[in-house]
């Protein structure tokens, strides 16, 4: 099956090298934790540590099931909640040894796997098969969202290097052209957004006959139809939804169509 087309997600995303670098991060952190650690509530409402550790943990098997295994079966709109909920009643050394016999499993999966091939669509980036590069970058941003909220729970340090970070910004600005397909312009015309600092870098939408597609760089427009600025930090918690646009009005700037910088600044993965 041949490679799927580029531009509508922009150019692939490497995230294969730091996958494992991430999770051993992670198993770092919650080596030290204690168990009034693990209980600690994190920004999420209503979930602990533990629930987040729960959740990555439920990620994995499920990628492991799903993809390697073949095994696929219907899935009700809670069974995230339910599966957390159940994680509950393991410990957390429990839940520890099967996060970490998870992480071997999937990094040898994902070493198997074609990237460039098409998979199952990432729902935020839109209805149609997604290549798989697209897929892992998800995953990875998704489990480095919830080891900073983890971080953040137990006051550690913050996975924040660029070489951590950078992708997250990269990848999470891949819902830019879904989150435009309802913005009508003639062709040509373009939409800004620039991530402030080593993290970040800047990212154009362009309108084509077909939609909406994505690049690396800066508008070749003088007068883009909507731009936003913003740093990494608010970029990333925006988009993640642990920020609302409301809470962020003195870390942006928005210049255009106030419509679709609202839009823009409404961007979310739904992690």
């Amino acid at each position: 099956m041949a490679p799927m087309r580029a531009p509508y997600w922009g150019p692939p995303i490497a995230v294969l090298p730091l996958l494992a670098r991430e999770e051993q991060a992670l198993v770092d952190v919650l080596t030290g934790l204690d168990p009034g650690q693990w209980a600690t509530p994190t920004a999420r409402p209503g979930r602990t540590v533990h629930d987040l550790a729960a959740h990555v943990l439920g990620v994995k098997l499920g990628r492991l099931s799903r993809d390697r295994d073949g095994h696929r079966v219907p899935e009700s709109p809670d069974a995230a909640e339910a599966w957390v909920t159940a994680c509950r009643r393991l410990s957390p050394e429990v839940l520890f040894t099967l996060l970490v016999d998870s992480t071997a499993q999937l990094a040898d999966h994902w070493g198997r796997t074609d990237l460039d091939e098409p998979g199952a669509p990432v729902a935020w980036a839109g209805p149609e098969p997604a290549p798989r590069w697209l897929d892992a970058a998800a995953e990875y941003s998704a489990f480095w969202t919830c080891q900073q909220e983890i971080r953040e729970a137990v006051d550690l340090p913050l996975l924040d290097a660029p070489e951590f970070r950078g992708p997250v910004v990269d990848t999470f600005m891949r819902a830019l052209p879904h989150t435009l397909r309802e913005v009508e312009a003639r062709t040509g015309r373009q939409v800004a957004y620039t991530v402030t600092g080593r993290s970040g870098g800047r990212w154009t939408a362009r309108r084509e006959a077909g939609g909406w597609t994505l690049d690396r760089a800066a508008p070749t427009s003088r007068s883009p139809l909507a731009a936003v600025t913003t740093d990494a930090d608010t970029f990333w918690r925006l988009s993640a939804g642990l920020l609302r646009p409301s809470d962020v009005t003195d870390r942006v700037t928005l210049t255009g169509d106030e419509n679709v910088c609202a839009a823009l600044l409404g961007m979310t993965t739904g992690l």
